[in-house]
């Protein structure tokens, strides 16, 4: 029996639905109860997509998930999986360890270390928060005095988790393109009063600066998503006079729109990650080499959708729609497998 999180959002539907259809035994549970772990007493699985926007998630998840998996259940995503995600910090030091072909950053727990670095480093780089998804948090450093103030802040005040002017810009640009109706306006001249509830629980980021080498001359970044033995793609166009792609809602979804030389970095590296689903964000440098910006193992599927297939590790390519959760549940049920058997 495995258990999945009762959910409306994220990959729990589409969980649920493939159990369903598939006839495989299972049950929901509510992971925010204290009684989770007697929830799970004839479970030999979890399943949870938890969130980086929810405060509930970010509080409990990885303690949840991590404690159930050190006593032997099987949890998704586990610790391989989801220790780094939404920590942009952390991230930098797994590249590292692993030697993996990311693009240097640079971070600093002490502000005189981080304005000396200012004070020695070339620009522009790339300013960024820990947290964050969409380029939330991003910012282009173009000189020293920009990159003194901004150090300044983080070892200050701090930034909020929910820029609201930034958000309604990113609102207006995407019901220009259709990706969002009008009234959304309405809820971003909120947002601007009252931010939403992650944002105001969390509180903001500070006591560090985080910085990367900037990849200038990308009109797009390429996402790779390897779950198992496949792995599928998209190309995100920049924002307008703008240099970030990620939730700028600007998506390709072919299979002559992504360099396939990134699929197969990313087979490399999730081979070398050795967790359940690695989703790899890649720019290019000024050589036309391909380096891994961020990683993560949830997406919205929504933007996938338009997929026109998926390749294998063999890089052939299968054309044709596909469903990454049903994936998912068939990689997760056979590890279970694996795992009693021996």
């Amino acid at each position: 029996m495995i258990a999945i999180h009762d959910s409306a959002s994220g990959f729990h539907p589409r969980w649920i639905d493939y159990c369903e259809q598939s006839g495989i035994p299972f049950k929901r549970v509510d992971c925010y109860r204290s009684d989770i772990v007697q929830q799970l007493q004839d479970c030999s699985a979890l399943l949870w997509h938890h969130s980086h926007s929810d405060p509930r998630d970010v509080l409990v998840a990885k303690a949840i998930l991590f404690a159930c998996e050190h006593a032997g259940l099987r949890v998704f995503p586990d610790f391989r999986t989801a220790w780094h995600f939404d920590d942009k910090v952390a991230q930098k030091y797994l590249f590292e360890a692993l030697d993996i072909p990311a693009v240097p950053a640079y971070v600093f727990v002490d502000a005189h270390r981080a304005l000396d670095w200012v004070d020695r480093t070339e620009f522009p780089k790339v300013f960024k928060l820990r947290r964050g998804a969409g380029s939330a948090g991003v910012r282009l450093v173009r000189d020293r005095k920009q990159a003194r103030r901004l150090v300044s802040r983080a070892f200050g005040k701090g930034f909020p988790l929910y820029d609201p002017w930034a958000s309604m810009k990113e609102r207006l640009d995407k019901v220009r393109i259709g990706k969002l109706p009008a009234r959304s306006l309405v809820k971003g001249i909120a947002r601007c009063f009252y931010p939403p509830r992650y944002s105001r629980i969390l509180g903001p980021e500070r006591g560090y600066a985080y910085f990367q080498d900037y990849m200038p001359g990308n009109d797009s970044d390429v996402r790779v998503i390897v779950i198992g033995e496949r792995a599928f793609g998209i190309r995100r166009m920049v924002r307008p006079d703008d240099f970030r792609a990620s939730g700028s809602g600007r998506i390709l979804h072919g299979q002559k729109d992504i360099d396939e030389r990134c699929v197969e970095i990313a087979f490399s590296v999730a081979s070398k990650l050795r967790g359940d689903c690695a989703a790899l964000d890649f720019v290019f440098d000024e050589t036309d080499r391909p380096w891994i910006i961020e990683i993560s193992y949830g997406f919205d599927q929504k933007g996938y959708e338009s997929c026109e297939g998926y390749w294998g590790r063999d890089l052939n390519w299968h054309e044709g729609r596909f469903d990454p959760q049903a994936w998912m549940v068939d990689n997760f049920l056979e590890s279970v497998s694996e795992e009693g058997s021996n």
